[in-house]
């Protein structure tokens, strides 16, 4: 380690990784934290930053902790695991500040408290990868290494749940004897309410021998299994086929949604249940009013919603959660308080908004890419009231947030990180606007 540059780390990056400043230049670590100082390791050099690999830590955070899978570094399904939890949110929250000052030029009159709660066993959705490695006559069974297109090499998972996990090691072992071991590129699962489901991606079909190896599987660790044949609206169960369906709840909504196990769900039902609870309460729904849920996915907002009287305009891209959607409504007995539409939101015009009519109050939570356009097509005059925005992405949500205040006439009331990924960098949000 002679003669290796060393750096104090002064905050964190979108990616968890530790910002330092050497000589004038940024510096990247991957596994340093705030106020570590460490020696590193170059391995990506910029004209204006580098990226280090980190070498050794020689004064080490009070926040840093044992992480407690034994594949973290290797595995690129957690960033965080060495920082206490409690310190992952207040990190998070930071990104989330920093993102709407330096990006938005917005500062919310109060930051909410973050959304927070178990760390462990939280990953309900998952997609995980498959890979034969013929040379150790074996199946991997995993998420992907770091910056990396191989598979982990993986027994076990923490943040997926327990009986998940349990599930890696035999899954794997199953695979190697399929026929089509070489043709299956990833395995999707699902835990719901009363059902956990594994859809098996296959890229050719079942030989008849490999239908009692999957039928064992399914039976022995009380799984249903699917498979999926092409796009992820041919997924079709194979066994057990009497298996009750997949679903989750809102007990303080009393609601039960069904839904297929490719389809979009929060991964993480017990932060979505504080974070619905959180969004409702800021939305504050009046009997009477109206309001648009845009993006709505199957209705995670969209039914609590009118479960407060108010009648609501879901629109989403996909058809099929639309589809998912009113089902959720029928089943929960809402179909005459809601309407559900099929829209791309992310091509709406002034034009095509206003004809929607007019809505007192509006719920957004869009992808990644935010909701631009949409804001873009807010009247000057006569928009909602109040909108409740729900992100994923700090960056986008500091640019939109910033043209509400500074185009549309809005300020930002308050803001707040949730915490749907224990672990991980990712940065989930809230945040609510109110016309000036």
């Amino acid at each position: 380690m002679l003669n290796q540059p060393v750096a104090t780390i002064e905050s964190l990056d979108y990616e968890g990784r530790g910002i330092a400043h050497v000589d004038g230049k940024v510096i990247f670590i991957e596994g340093a934290l705030t106020g570590e100082k460490v020696t590193y390791q170059t391995t990506r050099r910029k004209a204006s930053y580098e990226v280090g690999k980190l070498l050794q830590v020689v004064k080490a955070s009070s926040q840093r902790v044992q992480p407690k899978c034994p594949h973290f570094g290797v595995c690129g399904g957690c960033a965080l695991q060495h920082l206490d939890p409690a310190a992952q949110v207040a990190a998070k929250q930071r990104v989330l500040e920093d993102n709407l000052w330096h990006i938005g030029k917005v500062k919310p009159l109060s930051m909410l408290p973050p959304i927070y709660g178990p760390t462990w066993g939280y990953r309900h959705k998952a997609r995980l990868r498959v890979r034969l490695v013929p040379l150790k006559g074996r199946v991997l069974v995993g998420f992907n290494e770091k910056h990396s297109s191989y598979v982990t090499y993986m027994d076990s998972c923490e943040v997926l749940p327990p009986h998940i996990s349990a599930l890696i090691v035999p899954l794997q072992e199953l695979l190697m004897q399929l026929s089509i071991r070489d043709r299956i590129p990833q395995v999707e699962v699902a835990v719901g309410e009363q059902v956990s489901v594994l859809v098996l991606r296959i890229l050719e079909p079942l030989e008849a021998a490999d239908e009692p190896l999957l039928r064992q599987l399914a039976d022995t660790h009380g799984v249903q299994l699917w498979l999926q044949s092409k796009g992820p609206d041919t997924a079709t169960p194979f066994h057990p086929l009497d298996a009750p369906p997949l679903t989750y709840t809102l007990p303080e909504f009393d609601l039960t949604y069904p839904f297929m196990p490719t389809e979009f769900t929060q991964v993480n039902p017990t932060i979505n249940r504080v974070l619905v609870r959180r969004a409702i309460a800021l939305l504050d729904p009046q009997p009477g009013e109206r309001i648009a849920d845009f993006f709505c996915g199957l209705g995670n907002f969209t039914l609590p919603i009118a479960r407060r009287g108010a009648r609501v305009l879901g629109m989403e891209g996909s058809s099929a959660l639309v589809r998912r959607a009113r089902e959720g409504a029928e089943c929960n007995g809402l179909a005459h308080a809601v309407e559900f539409r099929e829209a791309d939101l992310f091509e709406k015009t002034p034009q095509s908004l206003a004809a929607l009519g007019h809505f007192d109050k509006w719920l957004v939570d869009p992808p990644r890419d935010g909701a631009v356009e949409l804001i873009k097509a807010l009247p000057d005059e006569g928009g909602p009231a109040r909108i409740v925005y729900v992100s994923c992405n700090p960056g986008t949500l500091a640019r939109d947030a910033g043209l509400l205040e500074q185009v549309k006439g809005y300020r930002t009331v308050a803001a707040g990180v949730v915490n749907m990924f224990p672990h991980t960098a990712h940065v989930e949000s809230i945040a609510v606007f109110e016309k000036r």
